[in-house]
């Protein structure tokens, strides 16, 4: 009796289980059954908008920081005139263009001091920059190589550097080295803006070199690579790639650190510039003048590095 209940009890059990058969169906939908809702029709895709070339992608991106670049100029311009006609000041901006341009003898206009002076800039800048690279190169190597020596020698010069300021190395440079080595104003100015900048540069191209992944030095020396031919092949390009942010902050800062060699008397725009404001009472004209041709100079370099960085990018 007692197991005829427990029967009785576990097949009611059963039967209302899901998926059983019942009197009214099965316990499964069946595939036509009209109670089930319909799928919702796919949702139609917008046409693909092809990319513009890379190319184009650079010059846009480029206009676009000049543009807002020169919308924060006219802000400060601005404020600028519109502070100095609260206290009354008097521009002349028609004074500054002599200073600009000259007339030569034949009646033609040639470049005044000023613009001389912006030649004087540019060719520090770029011969500077040249022997940075190199001195931040040959530092990165040896802060790398299995040389003890080299090694210490590297850390010295990069430790030192950094921490002294720039124009008691320019001091040091054109007072002690540059009458022993018979170097001029020019060559004294270029060889302590190179050993200052190259300090810094050694070690952005260090971090560039530290961040190329170590299977690609192992694939190097599997294929039988020497140390030169990985670096040259391997390394320093993926190096490149990771460094030239950092590099064009640093070709900005030596951009400005080279008004500095107007202490040693050499006349590039910043020392130019002293002696026309001097000369002509401008100072607020003349230094709001030298600011926007620095400023110029610097968004330039910028421009040249960001298309430099992005063909880059592409290209590998």
């Amino acid at each position: 009796m007692l197991r005829h209940r427990m029967e009785n009890s576990r097949h009611s059990r059963d039967s209302s289980a899901p998926g059983h058969p019942t009197a009214h169906g099965t316990g499964t939908d069946a595939p036509g059954d009209s109670s089930r809702p319909n799928p919702a029709p796919p949702a139609r895709q917008a046409p693909e908008v092809p990319a513009p070339p890379p190319a184009r992608r650079a010059l846009l991106a480029v206009l676009g920081d000049v543009t807002r670049y020169c919308c924060l100029l006219g802000a400060l311009t601005w404020i600028t005139l519109r502070g100095t006609a609260a206290s009354g000041y008097d521009w002349q901006w028609h004074r500054l263009w002599r200073h600009l341009f000259t007339t030569a003898g034949d009646g033609g206009l040639r470049a005044g001091p000023l613009l001389d002076g912006l030649g004087v800039t540019v060719q520090v800048v770029a011969a500077s920059l040249g022997l940075a690279l190199l001195a931040g190169l040959l530092a990165a190597l040896l802060r790398q190589s299995g040389s003890r020596v080299g090694r210490a020698l590297a850390v010295a010069y990069v430790e030192t550097v950094r921490n002294t300021p720039l124009l008691i190395q320019l001091f040091v440079v054109y007072f002690v080295l540059a009458p022993v080595l018979g170097l001029g104003r020019f060559a004294a100015g270029v060889l302590a803006l190179s050993l200052f900048e190259g300090a810094y540069i050694a070690e952005i191209l260090r971090a560039g070199i530290l961040s190329v992944p170590t299977g690609q030095w192992e694939a190097s020396r599997s294929l039988g690579m020497d140390v030169p031919g990985t670096y040259m092949e391997v390394v320093l390009p993926q190096a490149a790639r990771t460094a030239l942010p950092p590099l064009t902050g640093q070709l900005v800062s030596l951009v400005k650190d080279s008004s500095l060699v107007s202490t040693i008397a050499l006349h590039d725009l910043a020392m130019q510039a002293q002696a026309v404001a001097a000369d002509t009472f401008l100072v607020f004209e003349v230094w709001f003048l030298v600011a926007g041709m620095y400023l110029a100079l610097t968004l330039s370099l910028s421009a040249l590095a960001q298309l430099l960085e992005r063909r880059l990018r592409y290209e590998f």
